[in-house]
């Protein structure tokens, strides 16, 4: 009856559940699969058309008659062509149309076989979105399809209508209909600009309310955002609340932050007897690995990111709705509409969390983070250079009143102290930045500018190579190798700083870390910027921490 190829299995199911009912067919061989399983579905109606140029445009009419999506769907090589006018079409006329492009396997493409062309993106900016779904191998693949037709389909109605583009790559054999039922495929949704007169908003709340173990994941966040203080007892109530530092969240109450050390404490039976009914997501990029392997292992029933753009982000694999609005909102919004029930699970996390020791280092970078952490002076601002930096900076409770910056938006190592240093020529606060030694010195001609002033603070941990690689499991380095990956080095950044105009400090052990670091968190103590190198062993800092997290986990 349908298709085995999971990839027309997740398409077929979802044009389903989005409402798409009327599919335009032209003929060819490599679109059968498609073919034969659109018309064997009784929710579709099916109209079939030899010209593909005309079926473009038959395809245009269905959708003007009642404002739903149609679709139309072809076979590869130039049969896909013939429909560019038809989308552009669509796009200006701002009409929602699906394209669906049969394929021959990228493998293939090139290499003169029959009806073969470059098919993803064809048609450039003509679509609002354009998707090349991959052919179906494992979970992951799967997954990551029903995410891509999820994405182009909840396009066609986003800021305005217009055609979106699904290519599929399709390989032999695919004459045969094994399959006799359409699988459960996961639908994802969007609300924009969701208000209290909204038809979805009550619905939304019912649902929000059917949980009692819900849980809020905060990433990345560029402002220190307060909270109305009316609301936040009754947020910090309801949901059991985890933001790392890079948050810069506050409030409400106390969020959990030692996120690696309680999860690591924690059992995989512990672990999904935590497994949250509800995760509501806002922010942008998550450090801990512990919890995204956490809520993939246990994921949640319901998944909401609240998102200002509307951008689906999927990155527990278990998103089922967007909310587009301001996150703050949303939340200062739900929070008097949620019901009297004091849960247990907030406290359940919290009393977990309390339950886990703080950290206690040795003479180490993590040491030297830690110090400075504690010692700042408020309200200043923290930048933290990727790699073990900022890792290591989570580990650690920061004062109130502390910006927290990083550049997590692709977590490379180039540009930290340039970002900083820019951000600290404007800034009237005294700016402390934290980084490792690969990151310095790949930016160190950051301070051969004129612009920054005696507002800066560099702790530069120094450890002669690249810590990070040494804590990537199942990395066993031969020595010829060693010195490419790690990068090691004998560079200090002694010269360098004094000639810049830094004020330059070192530490080599704990007693010279103390007092070096109680001066080098005092406000007004000089005119000049700051430069504090720690210089470490190669490789302690990772074995510590391993240490400390199987005392955890005993």
């Amino acid at each position: 009856m349908y298709t085995d190829k999971k990839s027309i299995l997740q398409l077929a199911a979802l044009l389903k559940a989005h409402g798409i009912k009327r599919i335009v067919l032209c003929p060819g061989s490599r679109n059968i699969p498609l073919v034969q399983t659109f018309t064997n579905i009784p929710e579709f109606t099916c109209y079939p058309v030899t010209d593909e140029r005309s079926a473009g445009f038959f395809a245009i009419g269905l959708a003007l008659h009642g404002g739903a999506p149609a679709a139309v769907c072809c076979t590869s090589g130039t049969a896909l062509l013939n429909l560019h006018p038809a989308v552009a079409e669509a796009f200006y006329q701002q009409v929602p149309l699906v394209v669906i492009s049969a394929d021959r396997p990228a493998a293939w493409i090139g290499q003169m076989d029959g009806q073969t062309l470059p098919q993803p993106d064809v048609f450039g900016k003509l679509v609002k979105k354009s998707v090349n779904l991959p052919e179906v191998q494992t979970d992951e693949d799967e997954w990551f399809c029903n995410r891509l037709i999820n994405e182009a389909l909840l396009e066609l109605n986003h800021h305005g209508k217009g055609p979106v583009h699904i290519n599929v790559p399709i390989s032999e054999p695919f004459f045969k209909l094994p399959v006799d039922q359409l699988p459960e495929a996961r639908v994802i949704t969007r609300y924009q600009g969701l208000s209290v007169y909204d038809k979805d908003y009550k619905p939304l709340i019912e649902r929000l309310n059917r949980y009692q173990r819900r849980m809020v994941v905060v990433g990345q966040m560029s402002l220190i955002y307060l909270f109305d203080k009316r609301y936040v007892k009754m947020l910090y109530k309801h949901f059991a609340w985890f933001a790392e530092n890079i948050s810069n969240q506050t409030v409400p109450g106390q969020p959990i932050r030692n996120i690696d050390p309680l999860l690591c404490s924690m059992n995989n039976e512990e672990q999904e007897k935590m497994r949250p009914e509800l995760l509501i997501t806002y922010g942008g990029h998550i450090i801990s690995k512990r919890l995204k392997n956490f809520l993939r292992r246990h994921p949640p029933i319901e998944h909401w990111h609240i998102s200002p753009d509307g951008e689906v982000v999927d990155l527990f694999g278990s998103l089922t709705t967007v909310i587009e609005m301001d996150p703050f909102e949303f939340l200062e919004r739900i929070a008097p509409m949620m019901d009297n029930r004091t849960p247990e699970y907030p406290r359940g996390w919290e009393a977990r969390s309390k339950a886990v020791p703080d950290v206690d280092f040795p003479y180490s970078e993590m040491s030297a983070i830690g110090k400075i952490i504690t010692c700042l002076p408020a309200p200043c601002s923290l930048h933290l250079a990727n790699s073990s930096t900022v890792r290591y900076a989570q580990l650690f409770k920061v004062p109130a009143d502390v910006e927290i910056l990083s550049n997590r938006g692709t977590n490379g190592i180039e540009g930290s102290l340039s970002t900083a240093l820019g951000y600290a020529t404007v800034s009237e606060k005294l700016n402390f930045i934290i980084i490792g030694d690969l990151s310095f010195f790949y930016d160190m001609n950051a301070l051969w500018n004129p612009n920054y002033g005696s507002n800066v603070r560099i702790l530069l941990l120094n450890n002669s190579g690249g810590e990070i690689f040494h804590a990537l499991p199942g990395l066993e380095l031969h020595e010829n190798a060693r010195r490419f990956v790690t990068a090691t080095h004998q560079a200090n950044a002694k010269a360098w700083a004094e000639d810049r105009g830094f004020e330059y400090l070192s530490a080599h052990n704990d007693a010279e870390l103390s007092a070096a670091a109680t001066y080098f968190t005092q406000p007004e103590i000089t005119q000049k910027p700051l430069l504090l190198e720690v210089f470490t062993e190669k490789n302690p800092d990772i074995e510590l921490l391993k240490n400390y997290y199987r005392a955890l986990k005993h």
